[in-house]
This record gives structure tokens, C-alpha cells and sequence, in this order.
């Protein structure tokens, strides 16, 4: 089965990429991963990507095309894959399909997680992340007994510099206006779901296997 998980940051899609990986036994592939990856391992891709970052420079498209086909080709990819954070413009979309064509591959599903922009900005800014362990909670949804402290460690609780209203809502707009047209491109590919990103957790879950049964 290769997916795609689709959606807004804070839509949930590592939460529910978690029950796609133990169903299928499929690897999730977060672009940002498999490029630090890349330059641990000092792969031909990773040191080349290395170049533009140690040059405060973006990795171009090309690059990243080359360090995803080297993932796709690795052995537990064989019987699929989730991608996650990839494509994000049209350009890359474009660029991943002929990749994945020449590969001799195709994707099944394209499953987007859609949340309103209010409940996102209310989702991330609630975060709290222990500075010791990295547990997350939130103030809300999943709140620490202690507070201001980590349930696991004892550790101190913190808001995460990029998880402010003003963080949140800057990502949101760029994800709709570079984003967003990748919807009419995988609608007309016949592959594009979408499911209501609000509901429950275990209701969202389940909305998505009944897709791809």
C-alpha cells in the first residue's frame, strides 16, 4: 500500500500514521528524516544536501527527489509506504510522479486530514514538551498531572518557540497557498480522499482504513 498523508500541520497526521504503519508494517518517510539521515549516512544526495543547508541555502527539489528515490528503493519499502511533509508545491508533485512512474510504482491513496485553521492554531499553541525527555502533552487534550512538569521524568514543561499563535498561523498560510493546488492534482489522478479531521481519533482512524479497504 503506498500512501500519502495530506493535511495542515497540527492535523494529526503522526497520530494517525502510527495505525497505518502497524496495519500494513509499511515505513512512514518524513522528508525531514530521511535527509538527516542522509547526511549522517553521507550518502552522494546527503552530502549534497549538506552543501545547501551549511550555506543557510533551501534544498532544492531536485535533491530531495534523489534522496526520497534512494529511500523508496531501500528493502522495506517493497510492500509500501507512507509519505509524510512530501510533496508540498505542485513542482514537487509533478516531479514525484515521474520518479515513482520510472520506479515502476504508483500511489494508492492520497488521504487528507481536514481541520479548520482556529482548532489547528488552538491544538498547536496548547502544546507543552518536557525540556528533559521530550514527552508532549497538551493543556487540553493529554494535560500533565503536575502541570508545569513532565509526568515521566519530573522534567520542566515548555512552549516550544515555534508553537506561538503567530508561528502557527504563518505556517497555515503558506501551507494553503503552496499546498492547497495539490488537491485538484491528486483529485484528478482519482486518488485524493478526504476525511473530517475533527472528530475523535479513533473515529478519524476509522474513516480512514474504511477508504482504503
Amino acid at each position: 500500500m503506498n500512501l500519502m498523508l495530506f493535511g495542515a500541520p497540527g492535523a494529526g497526521k503522526g497520530t494517525q500514521a502510527k495505525f497505518l504503519i502497524e496495519k500494513y508494517n509499511i515505513p512512514q518517510i518524513s522528508t525531514g528524516d530521511i535527509l538527516r539521515a542522509a547526511i549522517v549516512d553521507k550518502t552522494d544526495m546527503g552530502m549534497e544536501a549538506k552543501k545547501f543547508m551549511d550555506e543557510g541555502k533551501l534544498v532544492p527539489d531536485s535533491t530531495i527527489i534523489g534522496i526520497i528515490k534512494d529511500r523508496l528503493a531501500e528493502s522495506d519499502c517493497k510492500d509500501g509506504f507512507i509519505l509524510d511533509g512530501f510533496p508540498r508545491t505542485l513542482a514537487q508533485a509533478e516531479a514525484l510522479n515521474e520518479l515513482m512512474a520510472n520506479m515502476g510504482i504508483s500511489l494508492d491513496k492520497v488521504i487528507s486530514l481536514n481541520v479548520p485553521d482556529e482548532l489547528i492554531v488552538g491544538r498547536i499553541t496548547g502544546r507543552r514538551v518536557c525540556a528533559s525527555c521530550g514527552a508532549s502533552f497538551h493543556v487540553e487534550f493529554n494535560p500533565s498531572k503536575k502541570e508545569s512538569n513532565c509526568d515521566y521524568c519530573d522534567g520542566e514543561l515548555i512552549i516550544r518557540k515555534d508553537d506561538n499563535a503567530e508561528t502557527v498561523i504563518s505556517r497555515l498560510n503558506a501551507y494553503h497557498e503552496q499546498t492547497m493546488p495539490l488537491i485538484d492534482f491528486y483529485t484528478k489522478m482519482g486518488v485524493f480522499v478526504e476525511l473530517d479531521g475533527t472528530k475523535d481519533v479513533s473515529e478519524v482512524t476509522a474513516d480512514m482504513m474504511a477508504s482504503l479497504s
